[in-house]
């Protein structure tokens, strides 16, 4: 499966083959619409004829005599190898007369996109017949749908509160939460605690409210962060820190020797992503008297750490922080359901006052219903007996997958065996690039995450999930995979 470039229109119409127009009027129709109402904008390219004619199921002649008149129509151009496009001039351009050009707002915006290769993955993931080698969460099978059920059937005899919860988020949760943080460790009073969706949106209003135009945010090599623009897309610039066993070292790089002011570091020291390392305890108290020393702050996130496989992890940074150096940040997302978007953010009253701050002029906070059913999760006892249940799943997918890689990788890459999460990180041998393996797999429909996208220096490394696929789809992948790495080993 070949993938587009993003600026290729993406077409979901579909002719109708019972109407009584024709199929060849109904597509120049639908085109002409789409153009002169202004949704296609002058330079967007069209998929190939071929892929026309199978996604309408006609005849190719029926395309090309489409194409044919609506390039007399002046609405498309045609270039010698650069395929189809909305036309530049003539009539259409008459049209974008009356029409703003948005090609030019979006490339003026101040909000950088996902690099090509996470907007691919992202776009593609919800295709059919895709494998998904690459999804960052829980099969639909580990999701506990059932507790969910229950809890909302349970609500549904209450009444509910349903109007805008308090800026940080339903006091009742936080407490919850808050009973749920001193497990680990990290004792705090509510008003420390903000909800949020999601970690993501922790770190983007991070990114907004406390970070400053030029700061240097450290992240580990390779980093999650990496495969997003938050922090560019406010000024900031994201500075490489190396890892060993252990995770990130910050002392073996002079960027983070002299401190440097507004900097912060970005952490995963609990099955971080990508490459599932943990930091032992040892390394997490050198890592925060390095940054406390330096007026360093931490984020760590943490929504991986109830997904241990073996052993529980060593306690959080955050619970052994003395100086509000730390802001923690963990979710339902990783750990229970994606779908859920409710996370939590720890840290210093005023950082947490000035992000609710952020947040309550995005969204006026997090729906109240998904609170609901998160407080209640917490308090019945039932998040702990549905992560267990995960855990007991996950294992044995992540066995498998060691076996399989046994298997069928065997000289072709080296990787360690995780201890939670869901990734596994494959360093390919022979210097094979990840992006090639990257582009071969997906012509068979397979997707992967090459390391690239998470540090410039990872170019021959595959992050690769055991949670998501069932056995056979996973067998089949990793199979796939190898023969393609053999192929690409013969040709370097």
């Amino acid at each position: 499966m070949a993938h587009q470039p993003m600026d290729m229109i993406r077409i979901e119409w579909r002719p109708d083959k019972q109407a009584k127009a024709s199929i060849y009027s109904q597509i120049v129709a639908f085109f002409q619409e789409r153009i002169t109402s202004g949704d296609w904008v002058s330079g967007q390219k069209l998929p190939s004829q071929r892929k026309l004619a199978e996604m309408f199921g006609v005849n190719r002649s029926t395309i090309v005599e489409a194409m044919d008149e609506l390039q007399a129509l002046g609405l498309l151009e045609g270039s010698h190898g650069g395929g189809t496009r909305v036309a530049n001039e003539g009539w259409a351009m008459l049209i974008q007369d009356k029409t703003p050009d948005w090609q030019s707002y979006i490339k003026a915006s101040r909000f950088y996109p996902n690099v090509p290769t996470v907007q691919i993955v992202n776009r593609l993931e919800f295709q059919s017949g895709i494998t998904r080698m690459s999804t960052g969460e829980l099969s639909p099978e580990l999701m506990q749908t059932k507790i969910t059920q229950d809890i909302l059937s349970q609500l549904s005899d209450r009444k509910l509160f349903m109007n805008y919860p308090d800026p940080l988020g339903m006091p009742s949760l936080r407490r919850a939460i808050q009973a749920h943080l001193k497990k680990n460790g990290i004792e705090v009073p509510i008003s420390s605690i903000l909800i949020v969706s999601g970690a993501l949106q922790a770190l983007q209003l991070i990114s907004i409210g406390i970070v400053k135009s030029q700061a240097r945010v450290f992240v580990e090599s390779p980093s999650y962060l990496g495969s997003l623009n938050i922090f560019q897309s406010v000024g900031a610039q994201l500075v490489s820190v190396p890892m060993d066993a252990q995770g990130i070292a910050p002392w073996r790089t002079k960027d983070m020797q002299s401190g440097g002011a507004h900097s912060l570091l970005y952490t995963i020291p609990t099955f971080q992503n990508p490459t599932g390392c943990v930091m032992p305890a040892s390394r997490r108290r050198e890592v925060l008297q390095y940054c406390t020393e330096r007026h360093i702050p931490i984020i760590e996130d943490d929504v991986f750490r109830d997904l241990w496989l073996d052993a529980p992890p060593p306690p959080p940074m955050k619970a052994i922080d003395r100086c509000g150096s730390v802001v923690y940040i963990s979710s339902l997302s990783k750990c229970f359901s994606p779908g859920f978007r409710l996370g939590w953010l720890v840290g210093p009253e005023a950082i947490v006052q000035r992000l609710a701050d952020a947040k309550m002029q995005m969204d006026y906070g997090v729906s109240v219903l998904t609170q609901q059913v998160a407080e209640e999760l917490f308090t019945g006892g039932l998040y702990e007996q549905g992560v267990q249940n995960i855990r007991t799943r996950l294992k044995t997918r992540r066995d498998f997958m060691m076996r399989l890689l046994e298997r069928w990788m065997d000289g072709l890459a080296d990787w360690n065996c995780p201890a939670g999460g869901f990734f596994v990180w494959l360093r390919l041998r022979n210097r094979v690039q990840a992006e090639s393996l990257f582009k071969r797999a997906l012509t068979e429909g397979l997707l992967i995450m090459p390391g690239g996208v998470y540090d410039k220096n990872h170019t021959s490394s595959v992050r690769l999930t055991y949670g998501y696929l069932p056995e056979e789809e996973m067998e089949r992948g990793v199979r796939r995979l190898s023969e393609m790495l053999r192929g690409l080993q013969n040709e370097t």
